[in-house]
């Protein structure tokens, strides 16, 4: 079966160029869009039939593939997502994808096989082509937290930037220069985008951000785990570890409480992602919190304008720094406690994780 790939290998231009041409953009030169016509005359190429019924019938149902629904961001974002579209007179028809593409792909097809309104998906990567085939077919769709580039939706998403840059600030200002980040997977929007505003926070205030400072991590709480015990092994290892999502962040948690040290006497911990047992952990943790409810709300607005014919715009909401007690502020600067026991089968970390004075 003829792919929207194979229309850009044959006319020898991107597949957003190919995407533009078939929506009628005008950013195409007319000798790129009479290339692709060619091709697509030539190769018999035809959008996804299934997906272009959309267009025919209401269902008064819209289809939800997030990337992982043990996330707890993800499942307050389902959960507003949920309430918004059930009181505009919609149901919601939910997907796990697991952080897998393939897992993904299949919610797509089912859900556009049940002939539902609309699609809100949040990648798990930036590889699929079922998306971008999905949205030049006809099919209503609104990216939410994450975004795929050169697919022409609109995306409604938060902006942690700012928060970022503030984090880097209080850890800053708190005396910490050896900063460390389990970074998110780099196909997804937000683990490339979070690396990027940490490293550009860190050189604001003349701080490098060596490879060994960088944890390669995949919002999975054992990837989490896995990139600590890798920090906690260097010979200085960082003083304050953020982790890009929450998830990862109590997988790093676990691996500092194995080692036998103690957050943040020994080692401090900042999240992206914000989650309510932050604040029942010991020490409590501080984290950048995104608008989850906010989203999910403006996301079913803009995907239902889609539906009811209108031109949504996409809609950037700001994330922002919730400070707590996690990395040596105020109320744990007092004498450090008592050492934790290490499990008997783990050996107690020997190299001092406290920061410069």
């Amino acid at each position: 079966m003829t792919s929207i790939k194979d229309v850009a290998a044959a006319a020898g231009v991107s597949v957003a160029t190919v995407s533009r041409v078939l929506n009628s953009h005008p950013s195409v030169s007319p000798a790129a869009r009479a290339r692709v016509l060619g091709a697509v005359e030539s190769l018999g190429y035809r959008p996804n039939a299934v997906a272009r019924s959309l267009r025919t019938a209401q269902t008064r149902t819209l289809g939800l593939v997030i990337s992982d629904v043990l996330n707890p961001y993800f499942t307050e974002l389902a959960r507003s997502v949920e309430e918004e579209a059930r009181a505009l007179g919609y149901s919601v028809i939910i997907g796990n994808a697991d952080e897998q593409p393939d897992i993904q792909d299949h919610h797509v097809r089912t859900l556009v096989d049940r002939r539902i309104d609309g699609l809100l998906v949040s990648p798990t990567d930036g590889g699929s082509p079922l998306m971008l085939e999905a949205a030049i077919a006809g099919t209503p769709m609104v990216f939410v937290d994450r975004w795929i580039p050169g697919v022409d939706v609109p995306v409604v998403r938060s902006d942690g930037r700012a928060a970022v840059r503030d984090l880097v600030a209080h850890l800053h200002a708190l005396g910490h220069r050896r900063l460390a980040i389990i970074a998110g997977p780099a196909a997804t929007t937000t683990g490339s985008e979070r690396v990027e505003a940490f490293r550009e926070a860190l050189a604001a205030f003349g701080i490098a951000l060596p490879d060994a400072y960088i944890g390669q991590g995949d919002f999975q709480a054992d990837s989490g785990r896995r990139a600590t015990e890798r920090f906690l092994a260097l010979a200085e290892p960082p003083e304050v570890v953020f982790a890009a999502d929450n998830l990862m962040a109590l997988g790093a948690l676990d691996a500092i409480r194995a080692a036998g040290l103690r957050v943040p006497y020994d080692i401090g911990l900042a999240a992206f992602d914000d989650i309510p047992w932050f604040v029942h952990t010991d020490p409590p943790v501080t984290a950048i919190a995104q608008p989850t409810k906010e989203l999910g709300r403006a996301a079913v607005r803009a995907l239902i304008d889609r539906i009811e014919g209108r031109t949504p715009q996409s809609v950037t909401l700001p994330a922002r720094l919730v400070v707590r007690r996690s990395c040596g502020e105020a109320g744990t600067s007092e004498a450090r406690p008592p050492a934790a026991t290490a499990p008997a089968d783990t050996p107690t970390a020997t190299t001092s994780t406290r920061r410069n004075p």
